[in-house]
Parts: C-alpha cells; structure tokens; sequence
C-alpha cells in the first residue's frame, strides 16, 4: 500500500483532535473521538497490506502463496469493538450530564461539584 493510507490516517487523526480543541457541544466531541479511532483502523489495515497477497484462507492454496497478515486484520476487528463501546460509553455520560445540568457545554463540566 502507498504513503497515502498512513497520510489519510494522519489526516483523520488530526482532523479528530482539532475537533475535540475546538468542539463546544460534547456529542460532537464524542463523534471527534470516533474519527480518531477510525485513523486507528486506517494504520492497521495499511500495516497489514501486502501488494499482491491473498486472503488469510489457506484452503486450496500452494504453499508458499504469498497472505495478507491475518493478525493485523483480527487487531482492526478488535479496534472496531473497542471504539463502538467507547463511544457508547461516553454518549451514555454525556446524556446523564444533560440531564444533570441541562448542557452539552463542556465548560460547565467544572461546575460538578458546585452542583453537588
């Protein structure tokens, strides 16, 4: 794979992380957090390409057939999971903090203990 999929994983990296800076909604920060995950699986998927390679099944296959690492795509597949129970962890505290204050302004995240 080219230097574009590790450039397309920076790019959504950095493009995550500005949202995050500059978000003043929490849902649209958890949404930041999500693409940054999704660079995560970007850089897996170009860390296990391999130009000209088959698919991990080995049924039927001559030995010495050159596989795309299968490790590398079980990894992706475990990123996935994480970041779909991360962002449903946090879209879950982000409803509880509307209903506690009434806000999504993540500047009155402070303001908690005031709140009691």
């Amino acid at each position: 794979m080219s230097i574009l999929a590790y450039g397309v994983a920076a790019w959504l990296l950095l493009v995550g992380l500005w949202g995050i800076v500059n978000s003043r909604n929490l849902v649209h920060q958890v949404i930041c957090v999500s693409v940054v995950q999704a660079s995560t699986y970007v850089l897996l998927v170009a860390v296990g390409y391999r130009s000209g390679a088959v698919a991990p099944v080995f049924s039927g296959v001559r030995v010495g057939t050159i596989a795309v690492d299968p490790v590398v795509q079980a990894l992706c597949l475990t990123d996935v999971v994480v970041g779909t129970t991360v962002t449903a962890l946090l879209l879950a505290l982000v409803v509880q903090w509307h209903k506690r204050t009434g806000s999504l302004d993540p500047d009155q995240v402070d303001d908690l203990d005031e709140q009691g």
